[in-house]
């Protein structure tokens, strides 16, 4: 697998990381054994790199990584700060509202501690299809933006989840009748969740830096079914 690297220099890689691929083993992984993205990326740049952040497995998009020590404190003290702009793409079960902010809590699953979590949202299109769903006649969906304003584990998915909006293709807080309806009809068995744009200030420069991610092609695919136009949705963020 070749991993598309969006920036590069002496200091940082940012790349745009697939979906169904986890980042590097892990607690969580349920015992999976598979490649992780750090493998491939060793392989690809023959370097070590230093992880910042992490994407769910079914969660593509872009991510960020260092090549020196000082450099990752630099960015990992924006992390810290909730400094660093993360917008994603999401396709949510259901009409949203135009926008809205979604503050609740989120349990971690080491500690059962409560902590505070804060995404905020914007609808950019909206698709009523004509297949019956109990208990409505049809399935309605929405195209959102969403920026998470906290870094908890599974955070847009359980706020879409809280707001009985649940994002599409999640097998752990969705929809199962979307899901399958999805997976079975459309033949789009996939998380329906991109980070889209990760905003930042450079480590050595100082310079703010805004790195988009293109979609996976499995979302275009949808779009052409549902007469979406990507560029001129995302053109709306």
């Amino acid at each position: 697998m070749k991993i598309e690297a969006l920036y590069e220099d002496d200091f940082i890689l940012l790349v745009n990381k697939p979906n169904n691929l986890l980042v590097h083993p892990s607690a969580y992984s349920g015992g999976r054994t598979e490649p992780t993205l750090i493998h491939y990326l060793w392989k690809q740049f023959d370097r070590n790199l230093v992880t910042l952040h992490r994407l769910d497995r079914k969660t593509s998009g872009v991510m960020i990584f260092a090549k020196d020590a000082e450099s990752a404190r630099f960015i990992r003290l924006q992390f810290e700060n909730n400094e660093i702009k993360k917008e994603y793409l999401a396709v949510l079960r259901g009409y949203t509202s135009a926008k809205g902010e979604i503050d609740s809590p989120i349990k971690r699953a080491d500690t059962g501690e409560y902590k505070e979590a804060l995404t905020s949202f914007e609808t950019l299109d909206q698709i009523e299809l004509p297949f019956p769903i109990q208990p409505y006649s049809t399935a309605r969906y929405s195209f959102v933006k969403m920026s998470p304003h906290t870094g908890r584990m599974h955070q847009l998915r359980k706020h879409a989840n809280k707001i009985s909006h649940p994002i599409i293709g999640d097998p752990k807080y969705g929809n199962r009748h979307h899901n399958h309806y999805f997976n079975d009809e459309l033949g789009f068995g996939n998380l329906f969740l991109h980070a889209h744009q990760l905003s930042f200030i450079h480590p050595s420069t100082k310079q703010p830096m805004h790195i988009l991610a293109d979609i996976p092609d499995f979302w275009k695919m949808f779009f052409d079914v549902v007469n979406w136009s990507v560029e001129q949705l995302i053109e709306k963020k």
